[in-house]
C-alpha cells in the first residue's frame, strides 16, 4: 500500500521533511551561537568581598575571621 513514491513523493511529504530538517539545523545552531554569546557576556570576576562570603559560608574561616577580613577589605 505505501510503496516508496506513494507516501513520500505523492502526498508531498519528501520535501516537507526535508524543510522539518533544515529548520531543526538552523535553530540548533542559532541556540549553540547565542549560548557562547550568553555565556561571554555574563562572566565577570569575584569581588573579593564575594570570596570572602563564600569561604565564610562553607565554614573554612571563623566568624572572627570573616569580620576581622571583611574590616580590612572595606577600609
Amino acid at each position: 500500500m505505501m510503496g516508496n513514491g506513494w507516501f513520500w513523493g505523492h502526498m508531498g511529504f519528501g520535501w516537507l521533511f526535508w524543510i522539518v530538517i533544515i529548520v531543526l539545523f538552523i535553530w540548533l545552531f542559532t541556540q549553540a551561537v547565542n549560548r557562547n554569546r550568553g555565556s561571554e557576556g555574563t562572566t565577570r570576576e569575584e569581588t573579593p568581598l564575594e570570596i570572602l562570603k563564600k569561604r565564610y559560608a562553607r565554614g573554612e574561616i571563623s566568624q572572627e575571621e570573616y569580620e576581622k577580613m571583611k574590616k580590612d577589605l572595606l577600609e
